[in-house]
């Protein structure tokens, strides 16, 4: 069998990496391989903005989600007083009020990916269920890639151009040619299930509860219950199954939760959650130990890449995976067409190594928003003032750019490489804003003070949502990235009890100096 491009994995990543590369360039031999043969339960059923605009308008999903999903109504999250013991309609909230200007879903992944098996098939793709990939051998220096493949007692060899990998974290080329990297930074645990019965949250409390969200659905929010250390998370995947996980970083030892038994102790040890759960059944349990990891390379001039899991897995906290699967499979479809379309092989690989180094950038920029700021998460007060420094870069930084397609740029995308180490200094920079915040209020033994009876809307802050995706000029970018440093710091120095003087320039947070 010989193909353009061979994709390994059709789960969600590379079953829309196939229907994209048919769809942009219709008449090329596409194939599909996974060993399974049935699709399963998966975690990340929760998209953001990114991965949801990538759904719509690149592979025309829009009507599917709609009608066999759910929208998603934004990242919401509770806070518990210190004991654990706050009714859910006393905590404090960070939330929407309405469905999110620019839409996002909660996704049931078996289904997903059973569907785009389908959609693909029928787009003529060859979708090989059941092949387990054997004798890997990777062609250089223009050669053809080689693998053997499996199936019902039979063995075929398929011959490839391109070679892309979407096994998630089964990661056969990463494995392979040794790419992993451990993130030995941020080590996470995880626990997760999925439940039937669980409370309708948009039924519970008085009318004052719903009455303080205008009356819009909880329910179909990705729910974040938020501790010191950990957070637990609440996703719909309709039909009345709820997926709920624990997400932690030592010393919080999920080693007694792996059992189902052991998993809802746990998550009855909070009143609130237990509340919810007081006729829920659950169907199945899993974990995972010391997750995060990235990689030495996401693509190669030899023709594969990795795609989603394969490549690197940082932390679900903000639902980033179909973010990064949207932008990797963005920048596989640019190279393979310019590839198949007979660009020179000197030009095709100059673009490889800027797309490999603006992923290597852009993960190690979502893993500055984590690395040594779990101890806050507990805190409504914190986490509100690290969420309006998050989602403001996330929408005027990021999601702004991609919705405008600038991330197909070469020279948008050099511009962001060659300025990544300013960038990441203002993370940092932030970051220990944070943590000095974080310490001043566990001091004063004020961490929890307002951790029950308020709520904030999620993008009160955020007062240029509508603008997003439509032309902006670099300046008028940069005076909004200003803006929200400034008024983070200024908030972050009044909880420290200090006075921020006067408004920095944005070129001194981005450099090697104290924010305080």
């Amino acid at each position: 069998m010989k193909l353009d491009v061979a994709i390994l994995g059709a789960g969600m990543g590379g079953g829309l990496l196939a229907r994209q590369l048919a769809r942009e360039m219709p008449g090329q031999r596409i194939g599909v391989f996974d060993k399974d043969t049935e699709t399963s339960y998966k975690v990340g059923e929760s998209t953001v903005e990114i991965g949801s605009s990538y759904m719509i308008r690149r592979v025309g999903l829009s009507r599917y989600l709609y009608e066999n999903h759910l929208p998603k109504n934004g990242l919401r999250y509770f806070f518990d007083d210190e004991n654990k013991s706050a009714e859910l309609t006393e905590m404090s909230e960070i939330g929407t009020i309405n469905l999110p200007f620019h839409p996002a879903f909660q996704v049931d992944r078996a289904r997903l990916d059973a569907d785009l098996q389908d959609m693909n098939q029928r787009a003529g793709i060859g979708v090989h269920l059941g092949a387990r990939v054997t004798d890997l051998e990777l062609g250089s220096d223009g050669a053809a890639h080689r693998f053997r493949i499996e199936r019902e007692g039979r063995s075929d060899q398929v011959e490839c151009r391109w070679l892309l990998d979407a096994t998630g974290r089964a990661a056969l080329l990463s494995r392979a040619l040794g790419l992993r990297v451990r993130d030995e930074t941020h080590r996470l645990h995880s626990v997760w299930g999925r439940f039937e019965g669980v409370a309708d949250v948009d039924d519970w409390g008085d009318p004052a509860f719903t009455a303080r969200v205008r009356h819009t659905s909880r329910g179909i929010s990705t729910i974040h219950f938020c501790y010191p250390g950990y957070w637990i998370w609440f996703i719909p995947l309709g039909g009345g199954v709820t997926s709920i996980g624990f997400v932690g970083e030592p010393p919080v030892d999920p080693a007694s939760m792996r059992s189902e038994a052991g998993f809802r102790a746990f998550l009855e040890s909070h009143r609130a959650i237990a509340s919810l759960l007081t006729h829920a059944k659950p169907i199945d349990t899993a974990s995972l130990k010391n997750f995060t990891y990235g990689t030495r390379r996401f693509f190669s001039r030899d023709r594969w890449g990795l795609i989603g899991e394969a490549a690197a897995f940082g932390d679900p906290l903000y639902s980033p995976g179909a973010d990064f699967i949207a932008i990797e499979n963005d920048f596989l479809c640019d190279l393979v067409r310019r590839d198949l379309g007979g660009e020179a092989d000197d030009e095709v690989a100059r673009r490889v190594d800027l797309y490999d180094d603006f992923m290597a950038f852009r993960y190690e920029a979502a893993m500055r928003l984590y690395r040594g700021l779990y101890g806050m998460l507990g805190s409504y007060e914190l986490m509100r003032l690290k969420w309006d420094f998050d989602i403001g870069c996330y929408y005027n930084l990021w999601v702004d750019p991609y919705l405008k397609d600038q991330y197909l740029d070469e020279r948008f995308v050099r511009r962001q490489v060659r300025q990544q180490r300013f960038v990441l200094q203002a993370l940092q920079n932030f970051a220990e804003l944070f943590q000095q915040t974080e310490a001043h209020l566990r001091k004063k033994g004020e961490y929890y003070r307002n951790n029950l009876g308020l709520f904030a809307y999620g993008l009160e802050n955020i007062d240029f949502v509508e603008e997003v995706g439509l032309p902006r000029t670099q300046r008028v970018v940069l005076e909004k990235t200003a803006e929200i440093f400034n008024g983070v710091r200024r908030r972050g120095l009044a909880l420290q009890e200090r006075e921020a003087q006067e408004n920095l320039a944005l070129t001194t947070m981005m450099t090697p100096r104290p924010l305080v």
